[in-house]
């Protein structure tokens, strides 16, 4: 949009009759405010490609690649030859010994899926989940593997998936930002930015650090307790008027500068929509993000009476709450699933602290009616090697491991795509971080194809020039 500008000379005439900077503050907001009320905001809900089967995304991250052999992909062949050589077909030529699961895998559900033992609360849903047991990316490196899951590639600095998903589709709530990122790890801005799109499609953080857990551990990292926001959500020297008059002028002054720079700037644009946002937040965040009025029932369906589950269990709450009030895109990290060794102690611990949650999220979400529009995903960044590494650990595995959806228009209670008899490679409709991408997308009524930004001489997308849409997995 074209901003009108006070021009140098007015400047001058209002300095020499007295009024000085605030007089020509005044007149350039009053001119920027006037044309930004005619334009349109980027956040706006926008109409998607297609008919779209989901509305809203929940992503339950798992940084660090949970165990698919242990936990969703069920291999009777990998437990009989426990203890053998392993194979070249499973990864190691006979360098180290394969390790079946130490756990049961029982079937639930009118469809019979295998689900481990470990995660007794998310297989009571069974027959909601399409669990996809084909998933690979490139590299079996945790920080290459993690932003191919979340900007479609290993090494350059691209627009996140959420960024992606708010771009095409706006927000419905113009007083809270369309895509929140909860507790996401430290230094991994690249899972939430918005790289080249404009920064109003960027994430915004509750919390941070990708660490699990409880009580001390939970507070210190602001997540550990019902009161848990946006940092500097409250504003301790100045009141709502002061602080609107302060950031009218900022404002004016922000449309002024882009006016010189051309009339077109998308950082300066980004930092006006963010300020707005910003100030609008102050009063919406604190009363999406109370959990006190809550009944205890549904706190106790979260798991937040127990320890082991509260941190999560209040972060799945705050996403169910967010998802009710229109925001588009919500991520919940949940760290520390490298299990090279101490894989019985630390997978028990692990799913230990999100079953309860997610089989909460699950219940609430289908019992308000949400579940139908909102696509739940779980899964990480890679999983792990059906041999062994040391006597108890299991090394990365890019090649073949599990993700699920469940809601959002796919298929329940079936399982898509397929591993080798060891669980080491994908054989059966594989589908790549491009494919998942593509059909996450698909489901929101977006083509992965066309939705596209230019910068720097050519149009880029998530998926690059990859990515088959799963059309089988959809209801």
């Amino acid at each position: 949009m074209t901003i009108p500008n006070p021009s140098r000379r007015d400047f001058l005439k209002t300095t020499s009759s007295g009024f000085g900077y605030l007089a020509f503050a005044a007149m350039a907001q009053q001119q920027a405010l006037k044309a930004a009320a005619s334009s349109g905001s980027p956040l706006a809900p926008k109409n998607p490609h297609f008919a779209a089967r989901a509305k809203h995304v929940i992503f339950l991250c798992m940084q660090g690649a949970p165990s698919h052999v242990d936990l969703f992909d069920y291999k009777p062949k990998l437990k009989a030859d426990d203890g053998k050589s392993a194979p070249s077909n499973a990864g190691r030529n006979g360098q180290t010994k394969l390790m079946g699961s130490p756990w049961q895998f029982g079937q639930h559900g009118k469809s019979g899926l295998r689900i481990s033992e470990l995660l007794p609360g998310v297989a009571s849903h069974a027959d909601d989940l399409c669990i996809i047991n084909s998933m690979a990316t490139d590299i079996p490196a945790h920080p290459q593997a993690f932003s191919q899951l979340h900007t479609g590639t290993t090494q350059f600095v691209r627009p996140s998936l959420g960024a992606w998903v708010l771009y095409g589709l706006g927000t419905t709530n113009e007083n809270l930002p369309g895509f929140v990122t909860i507790n996401p790890p430290a230094n991994a801005t690249r899972t939430f930015g918005s790289a080249f799109l404009p920064a109003i499609y960027q994430g915004t953080k509750l919390g941070g650090s990708g660490l699990p857990g409880g009580g001390a551990l939970a507070r210190r990292f602001g997540m550990g307790n019902d009161n848990s926001t946006v940092a500097n959500i409250k504003n301790g020297r100045y009141s709502t008027e002061a602080q609107r008059t302060q950031l009218d002028l900022v404002q004016a002054l922000n449309q002024s500068r882009m006016k010189l720079d051309g009339g077109v700037s998308a950082e300066v644009e980004g930092v006006i929509e963010s300020y707005e946002l910003a100030f609008r937040m102050q009063a919406e965040v604190p009363k999406v993000l109370d959990l006190s009025k809550e009944n205890a029932a549904t706190k106790k369906m979260y798991g937040l009476e127990d320890d082991a589950t509260a941190t999560f269990g209040k972060q799945c709450l705050m996403a169910r709450k967010l998802v009710e009030a229109g925001v588009r895109f919500i991520e919940i990290t949940n760290g520390n699933w490298d299990q090279h060794f101490n894989l019985k102690t630390q997978l028990e611990a692990n799913c230990g602290a999100i079953d309860t949650p997610i089989a909460g999220l699950l219940t609430d979400l289908k019992q308000r009616g949400l579940l139908k529009d909102t696509l739940v995903i779980w899964g990480g960044e890679f999983g792990r090697t059906p041999h062994s590494q040391g006597s108890d650990g299991r090394d990365h595995n890019n090649k073949g491991f599990s993700m699920w959806m469940a809601g959002g228009g796919v298929k329940g209670g079936m399982n898509y795509g397929a591993t080798d008899d060891y669980g080491y490679e994908a054989v059966e409709n594989k589908m790549h971080i491009h494919d998942w991408h593509a059909t996450v997308m698909h489901l929101l009524g977006l083509n992965h194809e066309h939705l596209t930004y230019r910068y720097a001489g050519r149009d880029f997308r998530l998926t690059d020039v990859y990515g088959t849409v799963a059309k089988e997995i959809m209801a």
